[in-house]
């Protein structure tokens, strides 16, 4: 039964050519931030600020630098969660929903390498 629904939804993504293009265009930026983190983030004894928060007493809470990799596990995390959305809003709300999803999955992707490289260009030890 599941195997049924799983080829049916593939089918149904593979058949429509724009929303099989824009998932693999989600997969290989997911894929290129992941090579993007691993290649830029270098170990340093150097603390980075990983959050900050208005309650308690030190504001901006610090870690260590393989805290960094954790960028990588969200774009690839969001990716397939985006894939798979725009697979089951094909099946569910139609085409322009998906395509909806889709683009999203994108501009999320877009804005964590934006925000990944702002952290990674600051902290960058020298």
């Amino acid at each position: 039964m599941v195997k049924h629904i799983m080829k049916t939804a593939l089918k149904d993504l593979l058949a429509n050519r724009t929303l099989t293009i824009l998932a693999a265009a989600t997969l290989l930026l997911a894929v290129a931030f992941i090579i993007y983190i691993i290649i830029t983030v270098r170990p340093s004894e150097v603390p980075l600020v990983t959050h900050y928060t208005a309650f308690g007493v030190a504001h901006l809470y610090r870690d260590q630098w393989f805290y960094l990799f954790s960028f990588g596990g969200f774009a690839l995390i969001a990716a397939i969660a985006h894939i798979a959305m725009t697979i089951k809003m094909n099946m569910l709300k139609g085409y322009h929903m998906a395509l909806l999803v889709a683009w999203t999955g994108i501009g999320v992707l877009i804005f964590a390498w934006v925000i990944a490289a702002a952290i990674i260009n600051v902290w960058s030890p020298v």
